[in-house]
């Protein structure tokens, strides 16, 4: 069944509901980045239900779904697969690793060692792993969710430019609010199972419509006018006295198409300045590098998006 991408995301936002309590900001983020295509970081601390949302969102949109739990330790082959001998056939045979699926949750992503981080590279940009000097194509579909914790940092390794720029999205999940606790702790009396989200009546959407959503998102209009204002919100990025390292054009590019999918989700073929001053803040968040002076004075990446949005005139 068709669905237009505004009665796909009403239908999305009501499956969540009957797993998790509050994050409506984070459930359209995490919309936003299906519908595009694109990969997303999701911050938070420990038990905010991170994990839980991603293997919602893949069982409403029905992809096939594999986990990495992410540890020092954790080798290239450990995700990729490997070539395996076969004693019997006398011959080596493929054993694919996680990555060949639809949704990929990598968990704690900033616990996995720079080689194992930079196996995942080429899986985000190019659709494919490359093992033993032989390309593999990956699903269509493929797309990394990737949770890190904000607090702790022993035993961890800070994620590399390159790598951040391909994530479409950094999503952040705080606390819900106490009656929000509270319904939570309701839902458990009344016996919520978060290992079974089969018993949660989740109606999924199937392919087909996720696909003429997608579409839908593609074809809405952009004015020229606004190809200008993001450029200027990107640029500005650069420019900011706080900021050592501003966010690149692959960041204007994404920000144009998430604030395209954001129209869709709102029943427009247009494009209107609103859709992305929403989107600004979860696209730049992690594509700036802060000076350490700025760091020391407290100032975060969320702080420097509001100024640079409230320094630029919103054309009409």
């Amino acid at each position: 069944m068709e669905m237009s991408a505004a009665a796909l995301a009403s239908h999305v936002r009501k499956q969540f509901a009957k797993i998790i309590v509050g994050q409506s900001d984070a459930v359209d983020q995490l919309l936003l980045v299906v519908l595009t295509g694109g990969h997303a970081l999701i911050e938070g601390v420990p038990g905010l239900a991170k994990t839980l949302a991603v293997k919602c969102l893949a069982h409403i949109f029905q992809l096939q779904f594999q986990r990495v739990q992410c540890t020092p330790d954790l080798i290239p082959a450990d995700i990729l697969g490997g070539n395996m001998f076969q004693p019997g056939e006398g011959t080596f045979r493929l054993h694919r690793g996680p990555v060949f699926t639809d949704l990929l949750l990598v968990d704690e992503i900033n616990r996995m060692p720079p080689r194992t981080q930079s196996a995942l590279l080429e899986a985000m940009e190019e659709l494919q792993v490359t093992i033993d000097g032989t390309s593999h194509r990956l699903s269509g579909s493929f797309a990394v969710f990737a949770t890190q914790n904000p607090i702790e940092y022993e035993g961890t390794y800070p994620l590399p430019e390159a790598q951040l720029d391909r994530f479409l999205m950094k999503i952040r999940m705080g606390n819900p609010e106490a009656e929000q606790e509270s319904q939570i702790l309701s839902r458990y009396q009344d016996g919520f199972d978060v290992r079974n989200l089969e018993r949660a009546g989740l109606e999924t959407v199937s392919k087909n419509a996720l696909e003429a959503a997608r579409q839908e998102a593609a074809h809405v209009r952009v004015e020229p006018k606004l190809f200008d204002y993001i450029v200027s919100i990107v640029r500005a990025t650069r420019d900011s006295a706080a900021v050592s390292l501003g966010a690149s054009p692959r960041a204007a590019v994404s920000m144009m198409l998430a604030a395209k999918a954001l129209a869709a989700t709102e029943g427009r073929d247009f494009l209107i300045p609103d859709d992305v001053k929403t989107v600004a803040p979860p696209i730049l968040r992690h594509r700036m590098l802060l000076k350490p002076e700025a760091d020391l004075e407290g100032i975060a990446p969320d702080q420097v998006i509001a100024e640079v949005l409230a320094g630029i005139a919103v054309p009409k």
